[in-house]
């Protein structure tokens, strides 16, 4: 979790690269416009609302995916993975993709000298320091200037000790090593022997299992051992091999590694280091190759079912629940529930991820999809709800909380979280699993204990700490806990931290407003009681209903990739929480127009 040393800081991520993408956009309203529930708000409330719903339809796929990444979905991220990857194991045939991928970096630097996950976005230390390493070992001196400004960026940002994701920071370090910046002897060891212990070796490091073992692979081979360590290396690597084997034949002997470049690449080019599995290092060779752009970039990995989950729930929140539309969405949510357990994470049958019928397993989603079926008609007969309930009843921690992936790891940045939870609680409660029963209560006991002493609840998939109070907030409510103590801090916190022009933020009156901040605090407030004529909600609504000219709203990099070190933004989480909090209000005020 972040550090709470501070009042539950906010962690650092960096220094912008230009405006918010929000503030650029958005028109200042006039104080009149402010009057309790007035029929011009209402007016404009329905406008919004019915244009916001409008512009998700015009995104849907005939497949029922609400895509958001059809464009600016390429990551700085999964291009570096790509080129290093492809630089080691396929140096000769994939030469002309690695200088492409060289060239996008340098042509994406931002002013400041330094990249974000998505390019354009405010700048942040993770994707800065792998971009600036890959290009002094892959081109140093084409890149030269390039490599001088983002070196510069990071030492002001206070270098790699700066950053508060220490997964990310020991990554950075392995680059840095590559790059000849540090000592590869100067690393710390890895653990290879812990692997032969799997259920301790996923609960220590979650979904970051395989990447681990395969730099602990790679690092067994090109790094000095003695002989204690010689034999522990080699206790461990048939299970660290064996591991990453089973996530390899569960996505079909692919190599594509959560549909990830960067997870792909890191774990192709450890492999390809190590001498390891050169089937799979081949596979992700092939893989890596077919997903390269022409501008010589890679995207992110796709969110098909993270993208479609939050428009679907808006667009039913706005009246749409009887449209045949939607239909097309339950059958993408169907089809693509997985049928086999993950065995690399000790996860049963029946989850989602956020894209493939064959990805990784995720909480978050199988909360959120779960959730969204049980409130389409005739949902808890769903047969498909049935079985997300099973799965979030069997991962549900022994101390009652979620996790993402793996049951009781505690592991700082995968769980478990309040926000993950919270939603794993409301899926829980719409599809019908009783408010007093036992997984509820145990549930409910660790949120009420989990809160920071200001009332806000963190968040370890979405930007502290605004989304997780809110979405705890309304998980309170919904099993019958809106009045403890804990969920009354929770609504203060909320209208304390709102920002003078209306939106919401991180809390810590510094950051600009977000869509996505705004919304869930609106719902949050909303299913508390607080009623329409509060001004605070009025102020919330209002600050929404600033759309771009096609009816959507600004999106902002609010989505965790890696904690505090790399976010993104996300469209159907922008527009679909819009929807919500539009709707919301107008059923409260009861001046909904169909």
């Amino acid at each position: 979790m972040a550090d709470r040393s501070h009042g539950c800081a906010i962690p650092e991520m960096g220094r912008p690269a230009g405006p918010p993408p929000f503030e650029a956009t958005v028109t200042r309203r006039k104080e009149e416009q402010l009057q309790p529930t007035s029929p011009r708000l209402l007016d404009q409330a329905n406008d919004a609302m019915h244009a916001g719903a409008r512009a998700l339809w015009e995104v849907q796929r005939p497949d029922g995916v609400f895509d958001h990444g059809a464009e600016g979905w390429t990551s700085v991220l999964a291009t570096v993975g790509a080129v290093s990857a492809l630089h080691c194991a396929d140096p000769v045939r994939s030469a002309d993709l690695v200088g492409k991928g060289v060239e996008w970096l340098c042509r994406t630097q931002a002013a400041d000298g330094g990249w974000s996950t998505i390019p354009h976005m405010p700048t942040e230390a993770g994707p800065t320091a792998v971009a600036a390493a890959t290009l002094q070992h892959l081109a140093p001196e084409r890149a030269a200037e390039t490599i001088r400004a983002a070196r510069s960026w990071l030492e002001d940002f206070g270098g790699l000790e700066a950053i508060s994701h220490r997964e990310m920071a020991a990554v950075c370090r392995r680059f840095y090593a590559r790059a000849g910046w540090l000592d590869p002897e100067d690393l710390p060891r890895l653990p290879l022997e812990l692997a032969a212990f799997p259920r301790l070796f996923r609960e220590l490091l979650d979904f970051r299992a395989p990447l681990v073992a395969a730099a602990a692979l790679a690092q067994a081979r090109t790094r000095a051992q003695g002989p204690v360590r010689r034999l522990l290396n080699r206790a461990g690597r048939p299970s660290a091999l064996r591991l990453i084997r089973q996530i390899y034949e569960h996505e079909g002997m692919t190599g594509e590694f959560s549909e990830d470049p960067w997870a792909a690449g890191l774990t192709c080019e450890a492999l390809a280091r190590s001498g390891a599995a050169p089937d799979l290092v081949a596979s992700t060779v092939e893989w890596l190759r077919s997903k390269a752009n022409p501008d010589g970039s890679w995207n992110m990995m796709p969110l098909d079912l993270t993208w479609s989950v939050y428009a679907v729930e808006g667009l039913m929140e706005a009246g749409h629940t009887a449209d045949p539309r939607l239909s097309l969405s339950r059958s993408l949510f169907h089809d693509r529930q997985q049928d086999r357990p993950f065995t690399a994470f000790g996860c049963p049958a029946g989850f989602w991820g956020w894209s493939s019928p064959h990805g990784w397993p995720a909480a978050v989603e199988t909360a959120e999809i779960t959730s969204a079926l049980a409130r389409m008609p005739g949902g808890r007969e769903d047969e498909h709800v049935a079985r997300g309930v099973q799965w979030l009843l069997a991962q549900q921690d022994g101390r009652g909380s979620w996790s993402l992936c793996v049951r009781n790891t505690r592991v700082d940045n995968c769980g478990p979280c309040p926000h993950t939870t919270a939603q794993a609680l409301l899926a829980l409660l719409n599809a019908g699993v009783p408010a007093d029963g036992r997984v509820v209560r145990t549930a409910l006991r660790w949120l009420l204990s989990s809160g920071c002493p200001d009332g806000s609840f963190d968040s370890v998939w979405y930007r502290s700490y605004t989304s997780g109070t809110s979405v705890v907030l309304e998980a309170l409510v919904k099993a019958g806990a809106g009045g403890h103590p804990a969920a009354l801090r929770a609504a203060e916190w909320l209208a304390r931290t709102q920002r003078p022009d209306g939106s919401w933020s991180t809390g810590d009156g510094v950051a600009p407003g977000t869509v996505e901040e705004t919304a869930w605090a609106v719902c949050a407030l909303l299913a508390a009681g607080r009623g329409t004529d509060e001004e605070a909600v009025r102020r919330g609504v209002v600050w929404l209903l600033a759309q771009e000219s096609d009816g959507r709203w600004p999106q902002a990099p609010v989505s965790e990739f890696i904690r505090g070190a790399s976010r993104f933004p996300n469209g159907g989480l922008t527009n679909g929480l819009a929807l919500r909090a539009l709707a919301a209000f107008l059923d409260a005020s009861g001046g909904r127009v169909v």
